[in-house]
């Protein structure tokens, strides 16, 4: 694969940007068209993949939700000590 293969396209003609086309309908329709263009690209992950990726999204929030509650309950006794009058 040469470097040409990599570089992104310049729009030519009507699509170029700036090209002073002032219709509505044609900026539209180069939308719609790049819309498209766009999600042909995307690629749907197989049932595998799916159950992968939910699982290590919610191992992420359960760690995440342990660890603010665990600085939370930290900071908190914290507070108190610093923040109680002791008993004389």
């Amino acid at each position: 694969m040469n470097s040409s293969q990599n570089a992104p396209s310049t729009p030519t003609g009507a699509d170029a940007q700036g090209s002073g086309s002032k219709s509505p309908f044609l900026a539209i329709g180069l939308f719609i068209r790049q819309v498209i263009a766009e999600l042909r690209k995307v690629v749907v992950p197989t049932r595998r993949e799916l159950i992968l990726y939910s699982i290590t999204v919610l191992m992420f929030v359960v760690f995440m939700i342990l660890l603010i509650f665990g600085l939370d309950a930290g900071f908190s006794w914290l507070s108190r000590i610093a923040f109680t009058v002791p008993d004389l």
